[in-house]
């Protein structure tokens, strides 16, 4: 019961494949209370079904394009939480045609959408959840290797994620001096339905699972894991870092 007596949210999730469920599962199995995010009313009820069974959690809704969405989820985790420990961020979005076309052909208004939602959103959360969060605090976002890399497919992604690890690092120093800690987490392709959208992603993960130091298969267990060990007291010294669950590929050159 690594996290007894510690609150915190998970945002968003879209179905049971979703990592931020496997966070939000992993996180109650170890103690936690968790808040569940889902982006509108009807992926909420989706959010239900998923959290019915499970004592210690509940659903919220927010859009994370819509800032007063996100300053009343603040209230609203104010109310019921009184203050939480720990933020997961696990939200990121793009459009098809930005994901499928040429990078050089991502146009203005879809940059700025992956970027606001994939990125900005995690500096609106914690600019209003701040006053909610507790010192000694922990936030977590979702990334992946194609922030530093150019991965075939990711596209304007892999610029919103480089974004959103550059707002880990300012967050942190933001935050540090409540002891609250900001980190990204940066799995390698896992199967989901987010996922999808980039082409070829099975020829991607069978590629990656070859070619890793560590060899077998990764997913939303192990990332789930890691999350844990990031919301836990046990990473007390560990902010504005980047922390791979890939097996290993992101040191491999050939």
């Amino acid at each position: 019961m690594l996290l007894e007596g510690k609150k915190g949210l998970v945002l968003n999730v879209t179905n049971d494949k979703s990592i931020g469920w496997s966070v939000a599962r992993v996180l109650h199995e170890m103690g936690a209370m968790v808040g569940v995010g889902a982006q509108n009313a009807r992926m909420r009820e989706r959010v239900d079904a998923l959290v019915a069974d499970f004592p210690r959690m509940r659903s919220h809704a927010v859009d994370f394009a819509q800032d007063d969405e996100i300053a009343a989820l603040a209230a609203e985790a104010k109310g019921i939480y009184g203050e939480v420990d720990f933020l997961v961020h696990s939200a990121a979005f793009a459009s098809k045609e930005s994901l499928s076309n040429p990078f050089v052909q991502t146009s203005r208004e879809d940059f700025g959408l992956a970027l606001d939602v994939s990125a900005f959103s995690l500096v609106a959360l914690c600019r209003h959840m701040e006053p909610v969060i507790a010192d000694g605090g922990s936030v977590v976002a979702m990334s992946y290797l194609g922030s530093t890399r150019a991965v075939v497919g990711y596209n304007v992604m892999g610029v919103a994620k480089a974004a959103l690890e550059a707002c880990v690092r300012y967050l942190a120093c933001d935050l540090g001096h409540r002891g609250i800690r900001v980190n990204t987490v940066s799995p390698g392709p896992i199967n989901t339905v987010s996922a999808r959208g980039v082409g070829g992603l099975i020829e991607m993960i069978d590629y990656v699972h070859q070619k890793a130091p560590l060899k077998g298969t990764f997913g939303q267990a192990e990332v789930a894991a890691t999350t844990a060990y990031l919301v836990s007291n046990l990473s007390k010294g560990v902010s504005g870092q980047v922390i791979f669950v890939d097996n290993g590929y992101n040191i491999a050159a050939m």
